[in-house]
């Protein structure tokens, strides 16, 4: 790839469920292994990118392939009410579920009634 020219990926799906205590996104990335998978944050933009391994042996040529572009990458504008810091990852099958709760003094809470 020459220097310069952007690298081309495919947009993961995601499905983006929001419940009182924050969101969860499930991103569909099939053939993407933990140790190629990165989740990075900066500022509020948090980004997904993976890689797949082809599993082409180095003398082997693919004559055909669907998947022409090997790589994943989705961005995402995070809601400032969310807090990153306690985020929580797990990649299963190809599904990435990341957990991100909402800030603390955002959650839902009971407050205690007394009686007197």
């Amino acid at each position: 790839m020459a220097k310069g020219e952007a690298s081309a990926a495919l947009r993961p799906p995601v499905d983006v469920i929001e419940d009182g205590n924050g969101i969860t996104l499930l991103a569909d990335m099939p053939g993407v292994t933990k140790d190629k998978l990165t989740l990075s944050l900066d500022a509020d933009n948090l980004t997904i990118e993976g890689e797949v391994d082809m599993g082409t042996p180095p003398e082997m040529e693919s004559r055909y392939a669907e998947i022409k572009v090997p790589r994943y990458r989705r961005t995402f504008t995070l809601s400032r009410e969310l807090d990153p810091e306690k985020a929580q990852a797990q990649l299963n099958n190809g599904v990435l579920r990341l957990h991100i709760p909402k800030a603390a003094h955002l959650q839902p809470r009971k407050i205690q009634i007394t009686a007197q």
